[in-house]
């Protein structure tokens, strides 16, 4: 394995629709997607957090060279950062809710901890 799923998608429109994913999740704090995409999504949401809790200028930019929603990079830093202050990892939980009609794709809510 190389790491990462494909997701039937080619490099850059995977890229882009993890990216939209992400801030979503940073914006709404909840949302609901496959199952494999929000395995993706954590593990990228995931590495936001961590550089947002070191709260420096360097990780404000990779963040917004990331995210480029400033409004959401600014809730990330002030409101979602430090609330992980003391934890070390494991900030999503993924909530399964059954598959979805139509193509029997397993439904599930990526949330913040």
């Amino acid at each position: 394995m190389s790491g990462y799923r494909k997701l039937g998608r080619k490099t850059a429109h995977r890229k882009t629709m993890l990216r939209n994913l992400v801030t979503d999740l940073f914006r709404e704090e909840r949302i609901s997607t496959t199952e494999h995409r929000a395995k993706e999504t954590r593990k990228q949401a995931e590495k936001m957090i961590t550089l947002a809790k070191k709260n420096t200028l360097h990780a404000r930019r990779k963040v917004l060279s990331y995210i480029y929603d400033e409004d959401v990079v600014f809730k990330l830093f002030d409101e979602i950062a430090p609330k992980y202050e003391d934890r070390n990892g494991g900030y999503t939980r993924i909530l399964k809710l059954g598959p979805r009609t139509g193509d029997n794709a397993e439904v599930v809510f990526l949330e913040l901890v």
